[in-house]
């Protein structure tokens, strides 16, 4: 009996500091518990890694500056994760507290505050942009990632995307309307609209759901394609 208590506890204390290491492995480096074996994961031509998440760091940028530029480590990470079967729970690899905090693992950042809605309304949003047939995904597949857009503070319910930010990349709208001319009809050009400057890029450019023509309400006849419209 006194035997197989203390086989018991030994099992137990296994059990313990398992967890506790498995545990400070998620919080010091978001990737060791499921990636034991680099090269599985790394492209043929990487360079050998053995320092875990913080040594990937020292080389990329993980997307949490804000800029708005295109970022290839974040958004093959977000893919792989977002996608597909997987579409594993963002606290997989960040760090977050309900109303107080959402960072990334292994980091002390905090990216901005986030109540639990927001976080399954970021993980309903990934999905798409991840593999969806939004304008999302196409800046998905353009290495987009959130911030790329959304800028710094970490995207929640409430929050769109201004013209400034959509132009530092598509813009200047002079250019724009160059691009969306209609030799035929000069006048259907969607960015030299009757409206001016003033009008929303998001008006007609939806992220995370279809877009649409506003120009259509009114003029019925024309026929004006947006990409990530509704097929």
């Amino acid at each position: 009996m006194m035997t197989a208590k203390i086989r018991w506890a030994g099992w137990l204390c296994a059990l313990l500091l398992l967890t506790g290491s498995m545990a400070m492995a998620q919080k010091n480096d978001p990737c060791a518990v499921c990636h034991k074996d680099w090269s599985k994961v790394l492209p043929k031509d990487h360079a050998a890694v053995s320092g875990g998440f913080a040594q990937c760091r020292s080389c990329h940028k993980t997307g949490t500056d804000g800029t708005a530029a295109a970022n290839g480590f974040s958004t093959r990470l977000h893919k792989a994760h977002a996608a597909g079967a997987r579409k594993l729970p963002c606290e997989t690899c960040h760090s977050f507290e309900d109303g107080k905090s959402f960072g990334l693992r292994g980091e002390d950042a905090n990216l901005g505050v986030v109540k639990k809605e927001d976080l399954a309304l970021m993980q309903q949003k990934m999905a798409t942009w991840a593999d969806g047939p939004f304008t999302d995904h196409m800046h998905a597949t353009a290495k987009v990632d959130c911030a790329g857009c959304h800028g710094k503070p970490v995207p929640v319910s409430d929050v769109t995307v201004e013209n400034p930010r959509c132009l530092e990349c598509h813009g200047p709208v002079e250019k724009l309307a160059e691009r969306s001319a209609n030799k035929e009809f000069p006048k259907r050009n969607p960015h030299a609209s009757h409206y001016g400057s003033d009008i929303a890029c998001t008006t007609c450019h939806k992220a995370h759901e279809a877009s649409v023509v506003m120009c259509a309400d009114c003029h019925k006849l024309w026929k004006l394609n947006i990409p990530g419209a509704a097929k």
